[in-house]
């Protein structure tokens, strides 16, 4: 029976991800902070339906807190470790960058060294779509130049791949990197779009539409997300004999089991559009307040999912349409609106 170790299991993606583990009958440790980022009780009660499965245990403590999670490692003995936890959001780490630094570059390393002193068979970590910054070149392709992060967030996620680079090398721990776009769906995060613009609907307040809407975003549905979490949980990468062995359109690393996947739902959607989705799906209309470009954001995101397809054959493609209408059912429930 395969054991993972998952971070940020109280999280909207550690929750969806080890609930499809635990229904493959697979054991699962979560491992948590627990921190008020958001709303805190979304977070337990994400972790008490997980707790509901005899296959799943957990650890609440900071990813900062190296001798805590060293010991939930030493104590659950992973196969696997797929790193979620994460100070997550574009726009917070303008407000308070060293929360950052903090759980993504410190804790990170900390997860990345519980790997390395249990020699598991594959380190998975989650990475951004906003590492490719002011790259303009579309869609986004994991062989690409990824050098103009224009945030914190996304310059610690960028600084995690080299991290996980360096570990995968020096000892030969294979590890792979996947490049998230715009997650979203039920038990999603409250800083997140589509929870904000639901909400602020539903009670009448008026949403705030950056670069007057001409935003273009690929909307990535939650359980395709896992899905191919859990496939490339199989394709662990093993460092090439030669460069020249690597197959073109890999990120492979030439000298190391290494390597970078996108996940995304390979479509470019205008929020114009995406809001449109929602006011349909409402019944409602929204109260738009037009802004400009929120600083650091970028003007647009698209994923080329060829490789995640290469590796495991499948490739995300929920329609965002009905991605809302999921979510919609999900939010109506839990809040009883």
């Amino acid at each position: 029976m395969t054991r993972v170790l998952i971070t940020g299991t109280a999280g909207f993606i550690g929750y969806h991800l080890a609930r499809l583990l635990l229904d493959q009958g697979m054991r699962v440790h979560g491992y948590d902070g627990m921190t008020d980022y958001y709303d805190v009780a979304l977070k337990q009660r994400r972790h008490q339906m997980l707790l509901q499965s005899p296959g799943f245990t957990a650890t609440e403590a900071w990813l900062e807190d190296n001798e805590t999670l060293q010991a939930a490692a030493d104590d659950f003995a992973p196969d696997v470790i797929v790193h979620l936890a994460a100070q997550a959001g574009v726009r917070y780490s303008l407000e308070n960058p060293r929360a950052y630094i903090d759980s993504n570059l410190v804790g990170t390393f900390n997860v990345m060294e519980a790997a390395r002193a249990h020699a598991v068979r594959h380190l998975l970590m989650a990475s951004t779509s906003s590492v490719y910054g002011a790259n303009a070149e579309m869609p986004y392709a994991e062989t690409a130049k990824a050098d103009t992060q224009m945030t914190i967030y996304a310059a610690t996620k960028k600084a995690n791949e080299s991290m996980g680079h360096a570990y995968a090398h020096l000892w030969d721990l294979p590890t792979t990197m996947f490049r998230f776009f715009t997650v979203y769906g039920p038990w999603g995060r409250p800083d997140m779009a589509l929870f904000k613009f639901v909400d602020a609907i539903l009670e009448g307040q008026p949403i705030d539409v950056y670069n007057q809407g001409e935003m273009y975003r690929d909307f990535t549905y939650v359980d395709d997300l896992v899905r191919g979490i859990r496939l490339l949980m199989d394709a662990i990468p093993e460092r090439p004999e030669t460069p020249a062995a690597i197959e073109t359109g890999d990120s492979l690393s030439p000298v190391a089991p290494f390597r970078i996947v996108n996940i995304g739902n390979s479509e470019k959607v205008r929020l114009l559009d995406f809001i449109d989705a929602i006011e349909a799906e409402l019944g409602i209309p929204a109260r738009r307040n037009y802004m400009p470009m929120q600083m650091g954001d970028v003007p647009a995101t698209w994923a080329d999912a060829s490789l995640l397809q290469r590796l495991t054959g499948y490739r995300p493609q929920t329609d965002y349409r009905d991605g809302i209408a999921r979510f919609v059912a999900w939010f109506r429930d839990y809040y009883g609106t």
